[in-house]
């Protein structure tokens, strides 16, 4: 087989799509790599929700167009650079899934120190961007940088409409 070698598909997580492992077809990728981040992680914020009832995160209160620019870009890119430069030293060190596990925890312990119910969600949709990340690094490092910051943003996007929406409102 011509082209880059495929991200591995550890057996704890081949409940995940095949598709996850392949950099192949962007759009199609986004697509499927967004679903696997949101729709779990919804779940898991009704969990929490119901765990530690008013444990959410605080939000700054500045102007509605700079919160969304926030949630949607600046995040997104920021944490997607540290992410990503992490995960490269992971893998090289403890390999594939140690290093998808590791970052996701590490995220998720992160925004724990934010909010506790935070945490319990986010971990999930950093699990789905670490992947993304090592799986599309072995075809390009821009897209492999790009990705999880496009889907980050597709993640974030939704929330953050609805909080502007709040405070405007």
């Amino acid at each position: 087989m011509n082209g880059p070698a495929l991200a591995p598909r550890p057996r704890p997580l081949a409940f995940l799509p095949k598709a996850l492992f392949q950099p192949e077809r962007p759009l199609r990728y986004v697509a499927i790599a967004w679903a696997c981040a949101f729709f779990p992680s919804l779940l898991l914020s009704a969990l929490a929700s119901r765990l530690v009832p008013e444990a959410g995160p605080e939000f700054p209160n500045v102007d509605p167009g700079l919160l969304l620019f926030l949630l949607v870009v600046f995040a997104p890119v920021v944490e997607t650079l540290i992410m990503g430069t992490v995960l490269l030293i992971l893998e090289r060190v403890a390999g594939f899934l140690p290093a998808v596990v590791i970052s996701s925890l590490g995220w998720g312990i992160a925004h724990s120190l934010q909010a506790t119910a935070w945490g319990l969600v986010i971990w999930w949709p950093f699990l789905i961007f670490s992947i993304v990340f090592l799986t599309w690094r072995r075809r390009s490092l821009a897209v492999a940088f790009g990705l999880p910051m496009l889907i980050h943003g597709l993640q974030n996007l939704g929330p953050a409409l609805l909080l502007v929406a709040g405070l405007s409102g």
